[in-house]
């Protein structure tokens, strides 16, 4: 609808303004020939031409002059930057003959450029980006003139509509089943109050171009899930599909390697694709297999929804101090856990069968790296889950729950590891499990980097303590291998006499394999306080208080 009183389009729900030229920006610009040039018959040629004058505007559209002299000569309609020496011109002889231009012919006329988006005066507000422009943290004014600037230029990459989605023919998406035959399932029965959001919502999808009427042998029923800003999300149940799909061996990133790349930066944005799945075409022979029904009909899919990809504008944020990333929360200090994913975890119930245990589990073991003695904290519920385990709730195992739940809302932050600082390892053992922290010495303090812990086996627990604290040493090097690997480190620990036991000349069994697994390691050992320095030279001559079998042997031996 073309609005004359307001001076806009409106389409789509969308509002177009619509601009004028003025009487100056409306002068022509002439476009001369650089140099003589033949144009040979039925033949087009690309001419270098320099514009007369190019007035007060930079960018023009090139256009047949009124005023040429040679017939049967088009000129292509090229969009070109006056401020340029030379400009391109496209010449087509449709003559049976050689056609000459000579140099300072006019060869073109140029008329300016009239944009029809909205000018950057009005570009957050015809954009709606509120999410993106709105309170930019720790940016003064230029910069956040330079921030409104860069999205005007690239904003035809926020969706502004659900309708908005991108489509990325850059590849397309294939489901690889084999020869497996198809897979048909009957629609699951959807509560009458929402049989009428299913359709609506099915309607939209088909309007947006996404999916299509399918006629397949495949079938595939939905699910409806409530977001939480109380809509509805349109989902599919497609795990059959997935079992018989042969899967892709393209291996994501770890976390823990994109965490640890972070170090050093400043400022941090994060982009959200707008249905990212529905931006990606399907092979056409693949189409099939996306295949669902509503009770109602079978749809597939056209796409999952150069890339033509769109970000969604509400989820983006740019140049801030902090944001959330994998249920983290970086920044420049280090990163720290997400407290809008953990804190789900104060309100868990207390589980009541296996399963709900594991799911607990399942989200602490995620953030283990911050929970210092995770493993000692944790045990108690560990041995329900066990095979041969009976579920049987004591008040070990409810201390142990409430523990960890307030783990994971207290945790510390922790510190980007740095390669121009010498990591240090703090190693220790006791009766029932092994830990490590890893810490890097930033100006006069130690920060942390990440914690280690491992519960010991039954065998393990019958060591003495010198044989589990090397254990320490050597499960804690193995977790941190890829910070600690090619690069010389300290390692502290507070028991002396490992340094005999590192020292045997021709050491067997256990601590022979131990000892040469520590060989690819360049580290040097310093005993942390906690026993005199006179205690530790008396210890260094006696391999453990136990007098166990394995070290007196040891001793007699080589001692």
């Amino acid at each position: 609808m073309v609005d004359l009183e307001k001076n806009e389009i409106r389409t789509g729900g969308d509002e177009i303004p619509l601009f004028s030229a003025s009487a100056e920006d409306s002068k022509l610009c002439s476009v001369l020939a650089k140099e003589k040039t033949i144009i040979p018959t039925k033949s087009e040629c690309l001419i270098q031409g320099v514009p007369e004058a190019s007035g007060k505007f930079r960018y023009a559209v090139t256009d047949f002059p009124s005023q040429v002299s040679q017939k049967s000569v088009l000129v292509a309609a090229t969009l070109v930057d006056l401020k340029k020496e030379a400009i391109p011109v496209r010449v087509l002889n449709l003559d049976h003959k050689p056609k000459t231009i000579d140099k300072g012919a006019v060869i073109a006329m140029c008329e300016p450029v009239v944009d029809i988006v909205a000018r950057p005066q009005e570009f957050s507000e015809s954009l709606r980006l509120p999410s993106i422009l709105e309170n930019p943290e720790g940016l003064n004014e230029e910069q956040r003139t330079a921030v409104k600037e860069l999205l005007q230029e690239f904003q035809n990459l926020f969706s502004t509509s659900d309708s908005d989605v991108g489509r990325c023919n850059m590849t397309h998406h294939r489901i690889n089943t084999g020869n497996h035959p198809p897979i048909k399932q009957y629609p699951r029965r959807l509560p009458l109050a929402k049989k009428e959001e299913a359709e609506r919502l099915v309607k939209e999808m088909v309007d947006y171009g996404i999916i299509e009427e399918s006629s397949g042998p495949w079938a595939s029923p939905i699910v409806l899930v409530k977001k939480k800003d109380g809509s509805t999300r349109f989902c599919l149940d497609y795990r059959k599909l997935n079992e018989i799909t042969i899967k892709d061996s393209y291996p994501l990133p770890r976390i823990d390697d994109t965490l640890d790349a972070l170090n050093g930066s400043q400022w941090f944005s994060t982009l959200d694709l707008k249905s990212g799945y529905w931006q990606v075409e399907i092979q056409p022979e693949d189409k099939e297999k996306t295949a669902f029904t509503t009770g109602q009909g079978l749809w597939q899919f056209k796409r999952l929804q150069k890339a033509n990809l769109k970000l969604s504008p509400e989820k983006c944020r740019f140049f801030r101090k902090e944001v959330s990333y994998l249920g983290h929360i970086i920044s420049a200090d280090g990163v720290k856990t997400d407290l809008e994913k953990t804190r789900a975890v104060v309100d868990w119930p207390r589980p009541e069968t296996v399963h709900d245990l594991r799911s607990f589990l399942g989200l602490c073991t995620y953030y283990r790296r911050f929970v210092r003695n995770f493993s000692a904290i944790a045990r108690p519920l560990h041995k329900l889950t066990e095979a041969r385990s009976n579920f049987n709730w004591t008040e070990e195992c409810e201390k142990s729950f409430n523990s960890l739940k307030q783990a994971l809302i207290t945790f510390p932050v922790l510190t980007y590891p740095r390669t121009d600082k010498e990591f240090i390892l703090d190693t220790d053992a006791s009766n029932e499990r092994i830990g490590a922290v890893l810490y890097q010495k930033i100006g006069n303090e130690e920060c942390v980097i990440a914690y280690f812990s491992k519960s010991l086996g039954k065998p393990e627990r019958d060591y003495c303590v010198t044989r589990k604290e090397l254990l320490a040493i050597v499960k804690s090097i193995e977790h941190f291998h890829h910070y600690l690997y090619g690069r010389k480190f300290l390692l502290r620990t507070d028991h002396a006499s490992l340094r005999w036991l590192l020292n045997f000349k021709e050491p067997e069994g256990q601590i022979a394999r131990w000892i040469q697994r520590l060989q690819e390691y360049d580290f040097e050992i310093q005993h942390r306080k906690g026993t005199s320095r006179g205690n530790a030279d008396a210890l260094s001559r006696r391999p453990c208080k136990e007098s166990c079998k394995h070290c007196t042997n040891a001793e007699k031996k080589f001692g």
